[in-house]
């Protein structure tokens, strides 16, 4: 037990030290407008509709690929908000303000990062039954975790943590979908 606090008191000294240098940077001005336009498409906006545009153009694979995009995103919602309740680890922006991020977080605790958690396990369900979207997604998912990160919402242990459960996610309804036979 002594060796799991040394080691997270070394990972929440990182964590906050990296999260006193976000707070005092201040990027140029076409960085802040990605942040905040990618983290506002991690809200949801951007999964909505590439659902949308997948059922409608994505072929005979379509129904499989979103509803296992959607049963990752639906169980990912469930996990983060649990381990929030559980860890009720403040935010970054809580314990020290942010210089130029206005943004306001979506609930009260930081960790695991649910919008990592839910970038990461689309972008590879989605990945997974269309290749070549891959690159894009995997982009798209790494900003919306880099956002939270920048903008103050997140340490960068929530946005790991969120990562690797984003992409166990992701495979645990691969995996499911498939021994159901839709995949």
């Amino acid at each position: 037990m002594a060796v799991a606090r040394s080691l997270w008191g070394h990972i929440e000294r990182r964590d906050h030290r990296l999260m006193r240098r976000m707070n005092r940077w201040r990027p140029p001005r076409w960085i802040r407008i990605w942040t905040i336009t990618v983290t506002r498409l991690g809200d949801g906006w951007v999964w909505y509709g590439l659902g949308l545009l997948l059922l409608g153009f994505g072929g005979p694979r379509r129904f499989a690929a979103v509803g296992a995009a959607a049963a990752a995103a639906v169980l990912g919602i469930f996990l983060f908000k649990a381990l929030k309740h559980l860890s009720q680890r403040p935010r970054p922006c809580q314990i020290e303000p942010h210089c130029w991020s206005k943004i306001l977080p979506p609930d009260q605790f930081s960790f695991p990062s649910g919008h990592a958690m839910t970038a990461f396990s689309i972008a590879l369900v989605i990945s997974y039954f269309y290749p070549s979207l891959e690159g894009v997604l995997l982009f798209l998912a790494l900003n919306i975790a880099v956002s939270r990160i920048v903008l103050g919402m997140h340490f960068l242990s929530d946005v790991l943590a969120g990562m690797v459960l984003g992409v166990a996610l992701g495979c645990a309804s691969i995996t499911a979908f498939a021994s159901i036979g839709l995949v």
